[in-house]
């Protein structure tokens, strides 16, 4: 199993340590629903340094992007960044990501943790173009900084302003006494706030500084379980539960990131499953009663037939309703459509829903 930087720190403040993606996690501290709250409501730090970095640098760096990511990084200029995926060849998910653009032949890929391996060996198969690689994963760390507050608890920690960094735009500077740091305005929660990238050996400072920082402000650690909830009230997809090996950017409602104005790994296919429309969808639903939907339940229909899986599922804290995003088939898709979620025994009324569940 292996550590962060901060993981020691983790332990001391009581944290609930949990192995994922063969790393060492605090899952909560609280608990879930009070650093939910605290996210949407103040200012919340999340260690996600277990998270993967690959730098792609050269004058091919751009070509071998465009071949392997689904979004246009053609688009990016120094300074944005952008959400896209890795197709496999198969009409499935190698893995989604966001792409950097850091200097004018600099781009930052930043990975999902369970996938480092597998991205690094499938972005490395396919650069026959001659683009450097460098795998810096073992040597960053990352802090999530997140809440409606975030904004105001750490600007005396740096001389950006950070209310002029707009969402998918980052700068690199001065944060918390430590210069170069990549401070990225791309959260996962849907309430605002920063990504921090340090060295290992430089965000135990820049942790301890923030905290001091953001005292008055009610900041507080907060773990992966309410990371995991506040990413499902926006419906932004996890990878392993929502999208995989096995599910198209299509279906998954991903469209928006395929530009089919280039060439990219299964364009073809998937541009023609996007024309035709895909056969199942990811959709999003909330239970009309009480209950609590979780990953790998079915879905049923109103005979108690099969017809789909729940994907991710939880108890909404922000809503105090069942929610949760699974794959039917397009004809069940419609916004408004009544589906049941077999919970044990019993099959619950569900209304498929508009994302994001939870609105400001």
């Amino acid at each position: 199993m292996k550590n962060t930087a901060l993981s020691s720190t983790h332990e001391a403040l009581g944290a609930k340590m949990v192995p994922f993606a063969g790393y060492n996690m605090p899952v909560q501290y609280e608990g879930v629903n009070t650093e939910h709250e605290t996210v949407r409501n103040a200012v919340g730090v999340f260690d996600v340094s277990h998270m993967g970095e690959f730098l792609i640098e050269g004058e091919y760096a751009l070509e071998l992007i465009q071949k392997v990511s689904s979004n246009d990084a053609s688009k990016l200029t120094v300074g944005k960044a952008q959400y896209s995926c890795l197709p496999n060849d198969d009409g499935g998910v190698v893995d989604d990501l966001i792409i950097y653009r850091v200097k004018e032949d600099t781009y930052l890929l930043v990975v999902n943790a369970s996938n480092i391996e597998k991205d690094w060996n499938w972005i490395q198969s396919k650069n026959d173009v001659g683009a450097t690689m460098r795998d810096l994963s073992e040597n960053y760390s990352l802090l999530a900084i997140q809440g409606p507050k975030a904004i105001e608890a750490m600007q005396s920690l740096t001389s950006h302003d950070l209310s002029a960094i707009n969402f998918y735009n980052f700068v690199v500077g001065d944060f918390a006494g430590i210069e170069h740091v990549i401070i990225s305005a791309t959260g996962y929660t849907g309430s605002g706030g920063f990504e921090i990238y340090c060295k290992n050996n430089e965000v135990k400072q820049i942790w301890d500084k923030v905290f001091e920082a953001g005292a008055d402000f009610g900041i507080k650690p907060i773990g992966l379980a309410a990371r995991d909830t506040l990413r499902l009230e926006m419906g932004y997809c996890l990878y392993g539960n929502d999208i995989d090996d096995t599910t198209s950017p299509i279906e998954a409602g991903l469209g928006w990131v395929c530009k089919f104005t280039k060439d990219f790994t299964n364009s073809e296919a998937l541009k023609r499953e996007k024309e035709q429309g895909p056969e199942r969808k990811l959709i999003a639903f909330e239970l009309d009663e009480r209950g609590i939907p979780r990953h790998g339940y079915d879905i049923v229909d109103s005979n108690g037939k099969t017809i789909g899986i729940v994907t991710s599922g939880t108890m909404s804290p922000s809503l105090g309703k069942g929610i949760g995003l699974g794959y039917v088939p397009t004809v069940f898709a419609d916004i408004g459509s009544k589906l049941n979620i077999q919970i044990r025994k019993n099959a619950i009324p569900a209304t498929v829903v508009k994302l994001p569940f939870y609105k400001k």
